[in-house]
């Protein structure tokens, strides 16, 4: 399998047709549709099936499709790396984790880097902590920062000086916005919003079966579930600061009571061979936290 093959399948499958992406790729149609015909030959399976105006990936094309992608970005960045001088650091560093306020940390030695060494680059990518780990497993990541209980015992991680709280977004008008913190009865018979995350770290909290909570919606990321909570579809359950709870945004945050508290963790491959931005970036967050 040569990696002309493999960009080539991935141009197919964000143009939805042959003649597409050949005019993209600057070739003959025949030509393309020989080698992704050769393609499915060495893989031994159908990747496309061809409609009369597009192409849809088959189940094999939708997983050849995710690798694919993570192939031909590692090899971007191994040339990308090669290809700095001697004397000048710079690279691409690339940090994932969960919304957290302790982000302001890394963010604080990104700033320190980037202007000690303008030519490095940093890419942040959002998401929870299963899709942290599967990226960092596969290298399409260097750090992952994660947040309350994660396993991590397979990588090298330290602990930030920061802890997330816990707590409940409603709208400002809420009845429960006039207390100062939440029990779990305030919160016995309301329509909730949680995340995965949320429903593990909440488990002992309830003190109650999640089959008996009405959960009306789940999330990913924060903010979409704000604009619910916002209007109040049901009381969102996550980390304090993350969104806006001015007095002029609508929402409001009240903690739990009893507290509940998340670490938070920056967290690498055991024995990752690094790039020499990233090695920098690694050396220095050890000098702070380590």
């Amino acid at each position: 399998m040569e990696l002309r093959h493999l960009q080539y399948f991935l141009m197919i499958a964000r143009e939805g047709t042959i003649s597409g992406a050949a005019q993209v790729l600057h070739l003959s149609q025949p030509s393309l549709s020989r080698q992704m015909q050769d393609l499915e030959h060495e893989l031994g399976c159908k990747l496309f099936d061809r409609g009369r105006r597009r192409i849809e990936l088959t189940e094999a094309g939708m997983r050849l499709r995710r690798r694919a992608e993570e192939i031909v970005d590692l090899v971007g960045r191994t040339e990308a790396e090669f290809h700095v001088s001697a004397d000048t650091l710079a690279g691409e560093v690339r940090i994932g984790g969960g919304e957290t306020p302790a982000m302001a940390l890394v963010a604080d030695v990104v700033a320190e880097l980037q202007e000690t060494y303008p030519l490095m680059r940093f890419a942040l990518h959002s998401g929870n902590a299963e899709d942290v780990s599967e990226r960092l497993d596969n290298g399409r990541i260097d750090f992952g920062v994660f947040v309350g209980h994660a396993n991590l015992d397979r990588y090298e991680c330290l602990q930030l000086p920061a802890r997330d709280r816990w707590g409940v977004f409603m709208p400002s008008s809420d009845p429960l916005a006039s207390l100062d913190v939440i029990h779990a009865e305030d919160l016995a018979d309301k329509p909730l919003i949680f995340s995965a995350q949320a429903s593990r770290e909440m488990q002992t909290w309830f003190r109650r079966d999640f089959a008996e909570l009405d959960v009306v919606a789940t999330y990913n990321l924060l903010y979409n579930a704000s604009l619910l909570a916002r209007r109040g579809v049901g009381y969102v359950i996550s980390l304090e600061g993350i969104v806006d709870t001015s007095p002029t945004s609508g929402l409001a945050f009240r903690p739990l009571e009893p507290a509940v508290t998340a670490d938070i963790f920056i967290a690498w491959k055991r024995y990752q061979s690094f790039s020499p931005a990233a090695e920098v970036f690694l050396s220095r967050i050890r000098e702070l936290w380590g």
